[in-house]
């Protein structure tokens, strides 16, 4: 045996072990797990099993519908090609799929994993423990795709009468494909992290997957706020259907294993042998350029991750910026002590650097623009419904809508809280007992909490009320009344979230998205939820009555200043004065 096919037979013999041991920790992990999770396990596993079987059953009768010349008699469009892309649409969205989530995964499995010392030091070839990384990072995106791609391409492959060879031959191109796209993406985890440290680039990802995600999720809301035909018309499936078929060209190499693949089933087998084998031979290709360029840079990149040190940047503070900073610490050494001032400055330094909380708190945002368009596409009129109601009554929900900008502020200062507030001494962790051994006053501590989730909260809400304000063209006194009711309203409720927070504070957790404050914190949650339109209606209903039975505004501003105002600063002074002596 020669020197090259004995260092192969030795590094697939690693990457066997390796994967077996592996795959012997898992099992392990299950044998020895409690009695209630392994049942679950197996449910799922059986429920999973029935879901690929209803896909395959609900794929053929869909394509055997589509292939009916009844179909095309009804609608008047050519069915068979359309079909004839619909391999080669799978295999591009597989692939580009499986290249995207395995980017995060692969930057996880071999730059941020705890076994990565362990793996390098023992006596395996590095091409070894690399290979079975990616084998385990791409093999979860490989069985999601395989759950939903396999059922069409075999319902296709039945429903059409392909021949035996078409269904081997789409699993080896489903397999090529993933190895060929989860390399290249392995190439580019190793670019991005010689650029940038490794864990910011995770925490970029978790800003942008949850960024994405939240979007993706009220895109029905947003869909549904649009005026237009539900249901699709005939120019349009047509149209989709020539734009799919046109997409299908033969000079695209994406294209070729979904068309080599149609070929082989319909029997012409020159065409379509030579179109898989090109496939074939491209995908291994790139994953063997991927794994021996990767490998090189693997080694080199992850060695240089523990030595490399960053020159620190000499900061130059112009004129104006530094009176600016002046200003405010004049201010703040003015009113506030000097443990608040110390405690508020390290708060907003961690919020600001830490991407994976930045994450949870552009929720507000995101969720605040998306529901402030539907409100103005919605209108800001009343409903006429049958034109029956008095006068007086549609001239006072008239004044109601007007004040929908403060309800909007109040729901994205109010989501902004629920992040902040909750959780704010949680969010101290296993440092919280380096404050209480410190000598830090309790109600300094608790005031920097306020303080560090209500400047956050008053500043979007103001923005949204500003902005939405503008747009409605209210009047100055109604401008300024809602600014004082925003302020107002998350005084109160930032008063009750921080203050039952404060009673059963989580400061185990080691991820950010896991620091619940247990019992308390949700009866505090379901008690500012409670607050909200009661503190609104008490600043708000003065204005209805005075409108319903025409008396001067300014008697309805009085009334819901004085009945608002007091009971929000109970409740945003009470819980706290409440809970000190616990802290």
């Amino acid at each position: 045996m020669n020197a090259p096919t004995q260092a192969s037979a030795q590094m697939f013999s690693a990457v066997w072990k390796l994967l077996r041991l592996r795959w012997q920790i898992n099992f392990n992990s299950f044998k020895h797990a409690k009695k209630s999770r392994k049942f679950w396990t197996i449910i799922g596993l059986v429920g999973l099993l029935v879901f690929i079987g209803f896909i395959f059953w609900l794929s053929f009768l869909l394509l055997g519908f589509l292939r009916s010349p009844e179909l095309t008699k009804y609608v008047g469009l050519e069915i068979l090609p359309f079909l004839q892309a619909i391999p080669t649409l799978v295999f591009i969205a597989m692939f580009f799929g499986v290249f995207l989530t395995s980017f995060g995964v692969l930057l996880q499995a071999l730059y941020l994993s705890g076994d990565m010392e362990f793996l390098l030091a023992a006596p395996v070839p590095i091409r070894a423990v690399f290979i079975s990384k990616l084998l385990q990072a791409v093999l979860p995106s490989f069985g999601i795709a395989a759950v939903f791609a396999l059922p069409v391409l075999f319902g296709l492959g039945v429903s059409g009468s392909y021949n035996l060879l078409y269904y081997p031959l789409v699993v080896l191109m489903m397999v090529t494909l993933t190895l060929a796209s989860a390399g290249l993406s392995a190439l580019l985890v190793m670019t991005v992290v010689r650029i940038f440290p490794a864990r910011r680039v995770a925490e970029v990802l978790g800003f942008v997957g949850a960024i994405t995600s939240m979007i993706c999720s009220q895109s029905g809301n947003l869909g549904r706020s649009w005026d237009g035909p539900s249901d699709p018309s005939s120019a349009q499936l047509n149209g989709l259907a020539s734009l799919v078929t046109q997409l299908n060209v033969p000079w695209m190499p994406l294209n070729w294993a979904g068309r080599g693949l149609v070929e082989l089933g319909e029997g012409r087998w020159l065409s379509g042998l030579l179109l898989v084998s090109l496939t074939f031979g491209l995908a291994v290709a790139a994953f063997w350029f991927a794994l021996v360029t990767a490998e090189r840079w693997y080694y080199s990149g992850w060695a240089g991750i523990q030595v490399v040190t960053n020159k620190k940047k000499t900061v130059t503070v112009s004129s104006n910026g530094a009176n600016k900073v002046s200003l405010i610490a004049t201010l703040s050494e003015r009113f506030l002590p000097a443990p608040v001032r110390g405690l508020v400055k390290r708060d907003f330094l961690i919020l600001t650097r830490d991407l994976r909380q930045v994450s949870q708190l552009v929720s507000p945002l995101i969720f605040g623009l998306l529901y402030t368009f539907m409100f103005f596409r919605n209108g800001s009129e009343p409903p006429a419904g049958r034109g029956e109601a008095p006068s007086w009554f549609m001239e006072s929900f008239r004044a109601l809508l007007v004040y929908g900008n403060v309800g909007m502020s109040l729901f994205v200062g109010w989501m902004l809280l629920g992040q902040l507030s909750g959780t704010a001494i949680s969010r101290e962790g296993k440092n919280y007992w380096l404050l209480k051994a410190s000598p830090l006053r309790p109600a300094h501590l608790l005031a920097a909490k306020f303080m560090v989730a209500y400047l956050p909260a008053l500043a979007l809400g103001w923005f949204f009320l500003i902005g939405i304000s503008i747009l409605q063209g209210i009047s100055l006194t109604g401008f300024f009344y809602g600014l004082l009711v925003v302020a107002m309203c998350l005084a109160g409720m930032n008063g009750i979230l921080l203050g039952f927070g404060s009673l059963s504070p989580n400061f185990a957790w080691e991820d950010p998205r896991k620091m619940n404050s247990g019992n308390m914190g949700c009866l505090g949650s379901i008690l500012a939820g409670l607050f909200l339109p009661l503190s609104f209606g008490l600043f708000i209903g003065p204005l209805w009555v005075v409108a319903a039975f025409q008396f001067p505004m300014i008697y309805g501003y009085l009334a819901g200043l004085v009945l608002g105002i007091s009971i929000c600063v109970t409740c945003a002074w009470l819980p706290l004065k409440m809970v000190e002596g616990r802290v």
